[in-house]
């Protein structure tokens, strides 16, 4: 099996950024349909020299003309946030370098957003639209996030945002501007909300404060053939899908902070209000390279992450292959999803499910061992199938922390082969099927606790010793 897999499955060099062809190839997802297109703009042009025009003046002027596309020269470009409106097309040529401010200044005044899963009035994102339709951000430029200044002094890291945020305050209330509170929620580098057709592709991106790219609330979004650098920043997140619809995500190439790629639905009372669904998603011919997650679902999915469809990806060197990661107070979960044809040697964990978290974020609530009744927060995970897995290398191949109240449930792992130091350690789960693989483990023994269920066909684990 090894053979088999190895020679069938891509490689490195055969995904990302590098390798993005021209045309969408057709979409074949097992839960839904939908015809991704390329955006068309009206046939008006603008320009703007490097260092001398005003990008945003320039966006509204192109806008109340019917929209169009308008082009960063090559050279450095300096901006505080920008707005996109309907029917523009940002795109940076080839030597284009736009780098965003560092002050709080530069980002007023606050504008909707959703950080972590919550709703607020905050600084937004460098790139940024509400309501929104047919936008595009293109070319082969490079975004660079603020550097030094107020807004990376003011950044909230004292503490959890639920904590910071009460879900009964009116969102309107919420607004973190560094004056009426002596902090602020850090800007994402491109963050369009409430939009439809959006489409980015091509682009460098690095140096973020926050998460990279992270559409919210968006219906029929292309994102593509971005080259994200953001390794050593704290919550430097590639590309977060945040209760979003009909989502494609090919061909990027991610070195990061934290998670690669992730999927998320809004956080505990708040994401429960919202209750918006990520949902009909395709994650492909992507590369991690570098990260904590290769690609994540979660922490944050109160509305649910469904019908999500990953395949032939490329992880290298990430801490965690697959990950699914919840926490007992943030509610929601997922299900309906598939992972195949995927290729990883990780540090961690290969296939890895941690629904219970650390104490450092929801205390007691971190141990199975503390009691806890069903509620509107529990969060649930199931129909979940991995076929045709390559783990190059890993500590452990399968590691599932579900939580007593709600296992981990009606997972399916077909065709995989591991390579790591332990084969499989499951808590809290049922109805869990393998079939047809192969692992090399050091420790091959099952370790096991509140499980029900668990069939193993066809399964070979070998002790390489």
């Amino acid at each position: 099996m090894e053979r088999q897999l190895d020679s069938s499955l891509r490689k490195a060099d055969q995904v990302g950024a590098d390798q993005l062809p021209v045309a969408i190839e057709p979409v074949h997802s097992p839960f839904f349909k939908h015809s991704f297109a390329r955006p068309i703009f009206p046939d008006r042009r603008d320009t703007v020299l490097a260092g001398a025009q005003d990008i945003q003046l320039k966006i509204d002027q192109l806008a109340a003309m019917g929209g169009g596309v308008l082009v960063l020269q090559m050279g450095h470009h300096h901006s505080g946030r920008i707005q996109l409106k309907s029917n523009i097309n940002l795109h940076l040529e080839k030597g284009a370098i736009l780098e965003f401010k560092s002050e709080i200044a530069d980002f007023l005044p606050v504008v909707f957003t959703r950080n972590e899963g919550v709703e607020l009035y905050s600084l937004g994102a460098c790139i940024y639209a509400n309501g929104a339709k047919n936008i595009a951000i293109t070319g082969s430029g490079k975004l660079i996030g603020p550097g030094a200044g107020t807004m990376r002094e003011k950044t909230m890291t004292h503490d959890v945002i639920e904590n910071i945020v009460d879900s009964k305050t009116p969102v309107e209330n919420r607004i973190y501007d560094g004056k009426t509170a002596d902090f602020i929620f850090p800007p994402a580098l491109i963050a369009p909300i409430n939009c439809q057709d959006v489409w980015i592709e091509g682009l460098h991106l690095e140096r973020s404060a926050f998460w990279n790219v992270v559409p919210t609330y968006c219906e029929r979004v292309v994102i593509r053939g971005l080259t994200i650098q953001s390794v050593g920043i704290q919550r430097g997140d590639g590309i977060d899908i945040e209760s979003s619809k009909n989502v494609l995500v090919e061909y990027c190439t991610l070195h990061t902070g934290d998670d690669c790629i992730a999927i998320k639905a809004g956080r505990g009372y708040d994401g429960l209000r919202v209750n918006r669904p990520s949902e009909n998603i395709v994650v492909r011919y992507c590369l991690s390279a570098e990260g904590h997650g290769g690609f994540t679902i979660g922490s944050e999915t109160a509305g649910m992450v469904k019908q999500v469809y990953v395949h032939d990806c490329v992880f290298t060197g990430t801490d965690v292959g697959i990950r699914f990661k919840t926490r007992r107070p943030r509610g929601g979960g997922g299900e309906k999803i598939r992972f195949e044809n995927i290729r990883m040697d990780v540090q961690h964990s290969a296939l890895r499910w941690d629904m219970l978290g650390q104490a450092l974020h929801v205390g007691q609530q971190a141990s199975r061992d503390f009691k806890v009744e069903k509620n509107a927060l529990t969060p649930r995970f199931s129909t979940i199938e991995l076929k045709n897995i390559y783990i190059g290398s890993s500590s452990d191949c399968i590691k599932v922390e579900g939580i007593p109240e709600s296992p981990l449930e009606h997972v399916r792992f077909e065709r995989i082969f591991g390579r790591g130091t332990r084969y499989l350690s499951l808590k809290d789960a049922q109805n869990m099927l393998i079939n047809d693989s192969e692992f090399i483990c050091e420790m091959p023994e099952v370790d096991s606790l509140g499980v029900a269920e668990l069939k193993q066909k066809n399964v070979t684990v070998v002790n390489p010793k």
